[in-house]
């Protein structure tokens, strides 16, 4: 029986985890009978539901520092799998890792290195500067030893091909229009925003919080923005919340499981999506199915995933002045005019789901 490896050795939350959760998924669901499946994972306690099914080998050191990691994908595994006839190595974490396999493809997250720090923000994060320098050669590295390369967006379909030289790029959506079907919402007379997002600087949580500040100041407050941090995270969200925990308008809840998120969907008045980066943009699909009002910075990747719809505003991620206006036509229940983005993607050009993605990956 032939063998397949997915690794993913330093997942363990957020849109990434759920990633590994879904090729997993669709693995199990489809192909079983032809393939035994090794899951290399970070925690195995977030895996056993996959128990019965496929083998989890777990590196607990995966997410320790950059050296193990390295050290795994470029020895370690080199070594434990040199005599194991891999078919397919999927690497679910952006690195290429050295091994020996029939085929092999990454999945490439993290587009940190296409992120266009100014001035403030390299005095302030100089350590994230020069990580997305760093991140480039990482890519780079093994690249075009790679059958494919997969990302979430066109855009970055692009900017691989162009950084890399390489002509290998798979699209594969996360969520495609087809799989958004609308839910029922709970109608609710406090007017609330949410924005679910982790502690990363480019995540943009300044100019929410900005915007806040301005409609408190214009004696606004009869609303509450949600956001998922509360100063534990890292250094990041606890300067956010030094400096912003005064407003009475901001609810700090830190990091929230994903039903609880499901709950803030079902009770928001709109989503604030403020990101500067993103290879998708996960929450802007999930919100969709609502048909609620967006509030999304106005950046390709962000038309990209917002795709067909019509409650949607687009504003400039640096201007809470912008912001604040928007958010206070809709607390004021104000006549206000959508963008109603008509992005509309080409679909025969990109994987709609795991299915047709593992049809590709592994013919």
């Amino acid at each position: 029986m032939k063998k397949i490896i997915v690794s993913g050795i330093n997942l363990f939350e957020g849109g990434t985890l759920t990633i590994f959760y879904e090729s997993l998924d669709n693995i199990c669901q489809n192909l079983l009978d032809d393939y035994e499946v090794i899951a290399l994972v970070h925690k195995k306690e977030l895996f056993e539901k996959y128990n019965d099914k496929i083998t989890i080998l777990e590196f607990p050191n995966g997410r320790k520092n950059y050296l193990f990691r390295l050290y795994y994908e470029y020895i370690y595994f080199y070594f434990k799998f040199k005599s194991s006839n891999i078919y397919l190595w999927l690497s679910l974490h952006d690195i290429t890792p050295n091994v020996k396999a029939e085929k092999k493809a990454v999945y490439c997250h993290n587009p940190m290195m296409f992120y266009k720090m100014n001035f403030k923000s390299l005095i302030k994060y100089p350590k994230l500067y020069f990580f997305s320098k760093f991140y480039k050669y990482l890519y780079k590295i093994n690249i075009k030893s790679n059958n494919y390369v997969i990302v979430q967006q066109e855009w970055i379909r692009k900017k691989f091909e162009e950084t890399f030289g390489i002509n290998n790029v798979i699209v594969a959506l996360p969520v495609s229009e087809d799989s958004i079907t609308e839910v029922k919402a709970i109608n609710s007379s406090k007017i609330s925003f949410v924005y679910p997002a982790l502690s990363r600087f480019f995540k943009n949580f300044e100019v929410i919080c900005e915007a806040c500040s301005k409609l408190e100041a214009d004696g606004i407050t009869n609303f509450k923005v949600n956001l998922t941090i509360d100063g534990t995270e890292n250094s990041y969200s606890r300067k956010l919340v030094e400096q912003y925990s005064h407003l009475k308008t901001i609810n700090f809840l830190g990091i929230q499981k994903k039903s609880d998120i499901i709950a803030l969907y079902e009770k928001s008045t709109c989503m604030i999506f403020s990101s500067k980066l993103e290879t998708w943009g996960l929450p802007i699909s999930e919100f969709k199915a609502y048909n609620k009002p967006m509030l999304v910075s106005d950046l390709e990747y962000a038309h990209e995933t917002v795709g067909n719809y019509q409650k949607v505003s687009f504003f400039q991620p640096d201007s809470y002045v912008e912001l604040s206006s928007s958010m206070s036509k809709i607390i004021k229940n104000e006549t206000f005019e959508f963008d109603k983005n008509d992005y509309v993607i080409d679909n025969n050009l990109f994987c709609k789901n795991w299915t047709d993605l593992f049809d590709i990956i592994l013919k």
